[in-house]
């Protein structure tokens, strides 16, 4: 009987504990598949009581706000408008894969395009902090952390302003530039390449090619500090005091980082940074049932499964034309996620989706191959579900992306501007039919799968241990705390430098000095004589 009256009781304490470990979150999502990759996240914290807010602006090309979500939306206005926006982007992937522009040309039209991005990313900037009523209402909210990717601009500026710690989903970038300058991640060029340039960069070099490492990470820097230079005057404007993007960004308490051992080359790394590659991964579920009656109809040779994400949503007609060809001349059915013109070439065991459930389609029993773009989401489904690959890669880290996985024996990467038929034929005839493709990517899916703790769970429990903690400074290593020849100790071989000089200089000059004397007692012996 008493224990029946205490059961009120510790149900009682077992809520009020489960409320007392909710926390408050403000989410800054990046774009498109970053969007979708930050969406699972906020579901799952969701789903483990947490309160979830996510700040978006009024011209977000990919993210359709609405508020029947399990989860809060403030939308904030900014000076460019959704369709200014969505024309900025679509130009940007256009540039990536026009074939008629010569090398200079491509240049100059991507530094362009660059400089018209900036503009955009810093109105967002000025939307989101100048806004007085919505820094009002945010510090109203009381967040215990802010969830951030870094295609949101001025997401660790926000934070600052807050007062509130910063957890980062981040992919490691070209040159890991923000890591490497900002987060103080070690990068020894030696064996941890900038980018895979031209396909060869590994983490084996030769001497030239150590060379070629050197000078990209050189090349790479100088880039990257140009193009900040716009976003420091803006961060300086802001807060009215000379700021730079590394002097915020470097307080990230915890760098989630969208890959894993399975992926990366061996390299140090920082105890503020986590692996949580692979995270939407899931087990795959039965498909719509006339994709499924699809699927079905191709016997013992199988499906391919092609995406090239969710940014490009068609391709010119040529080009479009040249890939139907080749897809129409191999035995499997093939489900093309694919809204563009249809092709003249399109063959009858080719299929054209607005939409395909790429997991599912991935984790099917029947899937023999995978044609992607190289995103990191594609390359973490099909490392889940162990399918080989062939790469299409168009801008951004996708050549590097690719590149990482031929190189451990499960892709085939093809240019995307020099394809013919025939190549890509050929690229699926071989990861097919050559086993080696199979086997090194079940290799790498046992990795992926061989952890302590799902990646979604990591990435959880990070995010909720800044929150325990308020941060998680002890984790930031003092480097953050030293000026760049403090860190490569220049100062410290200058003092030893000028040491050994000094030594040396009085030794030569007490050498000479006891010559001369010699010299002088010699000859007044001889003078004497």
């Amino acid at each position: 009987m008493i224990y029946r009256h205490l059961l009120p009781l510790v149900a009682l304490l077992l809520i009020g504990s489960e409320i007392s470990l909710s926390g408050n979150i403000l989410v800054l999502p990046g774009e498109f598949s970053h969007w979708y990759n930050m969406r699972v996240i906020v579901d799952e914290l969701v789903a483990r009581n947490h309160s979830v807010t996510v700040l978006i602006h009024s011209a977000s090309p990919s993210i359709n706000f609405k508020q029947k979500e399990n989860f809060k939306y403030i939308v904030f206005k900014v000076s460019t408008e959704k369709e200014e926006a969505e024309f900025l982007w679509q130009n940007f992937i256009n540039s990536s894969m026009n074939e008629t522009l010569t090398g200079i040309q491509t240049l100059l039209l991507f530094w362009n395009i660059m400089s018209e991005i900036q503009s955009y990313l810093e109105s967002i900037c000025d939307g989101m902090l100048l806004n007085q009523e919505l820094i009002a209402s945010l510090r109203e909210s009381h967040f215990d952390v802010l969830l951030f990717d870094p295609v949101m601009p001025c997401s660790d500026l926000l934070a600052e302003t807050l007062g509130l710690p910063l957890v980062m989903s981040n992919r490691l970038f070209l040159a890991y530039t923000f890591e490497r300058l900002c987060g103080q991640l070690p990068t020894p060029p030696s064996y941890v390449p900038a980018v895979a340039t031209q396909g060869h960069l590994t983490d084996h070099m030769s001497f030239i090619e150590r060379v070629e490492n050197v000078l990209l990470y050189v090349a790479l820097t100088a880039l990257y500090k140009l193009q900040m230079i716009t976003f420091d005057k803006c961060y300086t404007k802001i807060t009215g005091k000379p700021t730079t993007v590394c002097d915020t960004m470097g307080k990230v308490d915890i760098w989630l980082i969208r890959t894993y051992w399975d992926f990366e080359y061996p390299r140090p790394l920082l105890p503020n940074f986590k692996f949580v590659g692979g995270l939407q991964c899931k087990p795959a579920k039965p498909l719509p049932k006339e994709m499924e009656e699809f699927v079905q109809s191709s016997g013992d040779d199988g499906i391919v499964v092609f995406s090239l994400g969710s940014m490009v949503k068609d391709l010119p007609k040529k080009r479009a034309n040249t890939i139907a060809a080749a897809l129409g001349q191999i035995p499997q059915k093939v489900l093309w996620r694919y809204t563009g013109e249809k092709p003249d070439t399109l063959a009858p065991n080719t299929r054209l989706y607005d939409w395909i459930p790429q997991n599912d389609l991935l984790g099917h029993p029947k899937t023999k191959a995978f044609i992607t773009h190289g995103g990191t989401n594609g390359i973490y489904e099909a490392i889940y579900h162990g399918v080989p690959m062939v790469g299409i890669p168009l801008f951004g880290d996708q050549t590097d992306n690719l590149f990482h996985m031929k190189t451990k024996g499960a892709a085939v990467i093809l240019e995307y501007n020099k394809m013919e038929t025939k190549d890509l034929k050929d690229a699926l005839t071989e990861v097919i039919n050559n086993p080696s493709y199979k086997e090194s990517m079940m290799r790498l899916s046992r990795i992926h799968h061989d952890q302590p703790m799902k990646p979604l769970d990591q990435a959880v429990f990070w995010i909720e241990f800044v929150m325990r903690n308020k941060g998680a400074k002890h984790l930031r290593v003092a480097a953050h705390d030293l000026t760049w020849y403090q860190y490569y100790c220049l100062d410290v071989a200058a003092f030893l430098l000028s040491i050994v000089a000094l030594v040396t200089f009085i030794f030569v000059k007490s050498c000479a000095w006891l010559f001369r004397k010699c010299c002088r007692r010699t000859s007044a012996k001889s003078k004497k004589e």
